[in-house]
C-alpha cells in the first residue's frame, strides 16, 4: 500500500486543501484580501485549520499503517507530557535532566525495538551460535523521522530554546504533519512553532508551493523511477557477466535514483508546506555538485546532518577536546548515522566509510584539495559518493563484495561489454537529463529569468506553464501504466 502513496496523495491533497481553505476560511478572510480579524477569531481560525490538518494527517498515516498510528500517538504523548512536567517542576537542572532522560530513553527504546530487534537478535545468534527466532517486527513507516522530531522538541525545551507546548493536539499536528511525516525533511519544533499558532496563507505561497510540489512529482516519477529501473536491470546480471563500465553505470544509476527520489519527496513536502502556510527547511542543495566529501554532507540530507551535529556531535564535545576525542566523536556520529539509515551491517560499514573519509579530509588532504582545480574535486567526490552508495544498497555482504570486486576489476571481468552499450542506447538520453538536472542549472536559469524584460518574462512564464502541463500529463501516464514506483525511504 505504501508504494502507491503518490497516486493516493493526489486524490487526498485536494480534499484537504478544499476544507483547509474553504470551510475554514470565510470569504472575507481569503488570503491577500486586507481585512481586520480580531485576535480571538484568528486564533479560532488557526485552531480549525490545525484540526483539519491533524485529521487528514492521521488518516494519511493510518492508510499506510493503521495499527502503528497508536505508536506515533504514544511517542508524541510521552514527549508532550514530559515537556509539561519539565516546565512545571523542572526548576533545577537535575529535575530537567530527569524528564529529558525519561523522554529520550522511551523514544530510543521504541525505535530500537521496532527497527533493530531483528538485527540485534541476528547478531547475537551469529556471535554466540544461538538459535533465537527473529521477531520479524514490521517497521512502522517514518519512525526514524517522527522519533527524531519529537526528541528535538524535548531537547530544545531542556535547553530553554523553545517554550513548552500546552495543547497536545497542536503538538500532535506538528508530529503527524502528513507532507513530511514519512520521508522528511526532519522538521524541528522550533522551526514551525510560530506557524502552528499564527501563519499566513497567500496566493504566492500557494502558487509557489504547487510548482514546487510538481517539481518533486516530476523528479520522482520521470527520473528516479527510471533510474531505478536501470539499476534493477544491472543488479540482476549474473556475477561476472557485467563489465567494469556496466557496474559503474549501475552504481551511478542507483546514486541518481536515490538523490532524485529523496529530494523529490523533500520538494513535495516543502511545496505542500508552503501551500498550507508552513516553511520547512531545505534538505538538498545540489549535493552531486560538491567539491569534497565535507561539502557533500553540507548539501545532502541537510536536516539529518544538522540534527546529528546539534544533538550528538556538539554535546559530545565536537572538536573542542583534542584530536583523539574529536576522532572518537566523528566515528560515534557516523556510526549512528549509518544505523539510522537501516538495521544491517552494510549501513554500519557505510557510516564508518564516511567517518574515516571525513577524518582524512579534515587532517590529511583537505587543505590540499582546496588548492586543486574544482573539476578534480567534483570527480573525486562523485567517485567516493557512488562507491559509498554501493555499500548502502547491498545488505547481503557477499553480493556487496562481489559487486565491488567487479567495479574494481578484481574479479577478472572485462572493462567494456555489449550490455554497457545496450544500456547506454536505451537510457542514454535519460541519464544525460538526470546528470544535468543534478547540477545547479535551475538556479542559473532563475538568475537569467530575473535579467529579462517584461516581455521576455511573459514568454518564459507561458513556456514554463506549457512545460509543466506537458510533464504533468506524462507523469500521470507513467503512474497509470508503470507498476514500478518504489518508496526507497520506507525502511527509515
Amino acid at each position: 500500500m505504501v508504494f502507491s502513496s503518490i497516486p493516493f496523495l493526489f486524490f487526498f491533497l485536494p480534499l484537504c486543501l478544499i476544507l483547509y481553505y474553504g470551510i475554514s476560511c470565510p470569504a472575507k478572510y481569503i488570503p491577500d484580501v486586507p481585512c481586520r480579524i480580531s485576535s480571538m477569531k484568528r486564533l479560532s481560525l488557526i485552531s480549525f485549520r490545525n484540526s483539519i490538518l491533524l485529521v487528514f494527517s492521521l488518516i494519511f498515516y493510518a492508510w499506510g499503517e493503521p495499527v502503528y498510528i497508536l505508536l506515533m500517538l504514544f511517542s508524541s504523548a510521552v514527549d508532550f507530557v514530559n515537556g509539561l512536567l519539565m516546565e512545571r517542576f523542572g526548576n533545577t537542572r537535575g529535575k530537567r535532566r530527569f524528564f529529558l532522560a525519561c523522554s529520550i530513553i522511551t523514544n530510543l527504546s521504541v525505535l530500537a525495538f521496532f527497527k533493530y530487534a531483528d538485527f540485534m537478535v541476528g547478531t547475537v545468534n551469529d556471535l554466540l551460535g544461538t538459535g533465537f527466532p527473529l521477531p520479524h517486527i514490521r517497521l512502522p513507516i517514518g519512525i526514524s523521522f517522527f522519533t527524531f522530531q519529537t526528541m528535538s522538541y524535548i531537547i530544545d525545551l531542556y535547553r530553554k530554546e523553545v517554550p513548552a507546548e500546552h495543547s497536545y493536539f497542536t503538538y500532535l499536528t506538528y508530529v503527524s504533519m502528513f507532507p513530511q511525516l514519512v520521508a522528511g525533511p526532519i522538521v524541528r519544533f522550533s522551526t514551525v512553532n510560530q506557524e502552528l499558532h499564527r501563519r499566513t496563507l497567500s496566493r504566492d505561497g500557494f502558487r509557489n508551493g504547487l510548482f514546487r510540489l510538481m517539481q518533486g512529482l516530476f523528479k520522482k516519477v520521470l527520473i528516479a523511477n527510471q533510474m531505478g529501473a536501470l539499476w534493477e536491470e544491472i543488479r540482476l546480471l549474473e556475477a561476472g557477466q557485467a563489465s567494469v563500465a556496466t557496474c559503474w553505470l549501475g552504481a551511478a544509476a542507483f546514486t541518481l535514483q536515490l538523490y532524485f527520489d529523496f529530494s523529490a519527496y523533500s520538494d513535495m513536502a516543502i511545496g505542500m508546506g508552503w501551500m498550507l502556510g508552513f516553511h520547512f527547511p531545505e534538505n538538498f542543495r545540489y549535493p552531486l555538485w560538491a567539491v569534497s566529501v565535507t561539502d557533500f554532507w553540507r548539501r545532502w540530507h541537510i536536516s539529518l546532518s544538522s540534527w546529528f551535529r546539534d544533538y550528538v556531535y556538539i554535546p559530545l564535545g565536537g572538536n573542542r577536546k583534542g584530536v583523539k576525542r574529536h576522532l572518537l566523536n566523528m566515528m560515534a556520529v557516523w556510526l549512528l548515522t549509518g544505523l539510522w539509515h537501516g538495521a544491517a551491517w552494510n549501513f554500519v560499514l557505510w557510516g564508518l566509510y564516511y567517518g574515516i573519509l571525513l577524518t582524512l579530509e579534515k587532517y590529511i588532504w583537505g587543505e590540499k584539495l582546496k588548492h586543486l582545480p574544482s573539476f578534480f574535486g567534483h570527480v573525486y567526490t562523485i567517485a567516493i559518493v557512488v562507491t559509498g552508495f554501493v555499500l548502502f544498497v547491498f545488505d547481503d555482504m557477499q553480493l556487496l563484495g562481489s559487486y565491488l570486486r567487479s567495479m574494481l576489476k578484481i574479479s577478472g571481468n572485462a572493462w567494456w561489454g555489449m550490455e554497457f552499450f545496450w544500456f547506454l542506447s536505451n537510457y542514454g538520453l535519460l541519464l544525460s537529463a538526470a546528470f544535468i538536472l543534478a547540477l545547479p542549472v535551475y538556479p542559473w536559469l532563475c538568475r537569467k529569468y530575473g535579467q529579462l524584460g517584461n516581455r521576455g518574462r511573459a514568454l518564459c512564464s507561458l513556456a514554463s506553464l506549457i512545460g509543466y502541463l506537458d510533464l504533468f500529463m506524462l507523469t500521470t501516464a507513467c503512474l497509470v501504466n508503470d507498476s514500478y514506483n518504489p518508496f526507497l525511504y520506507f525502511r527509515f
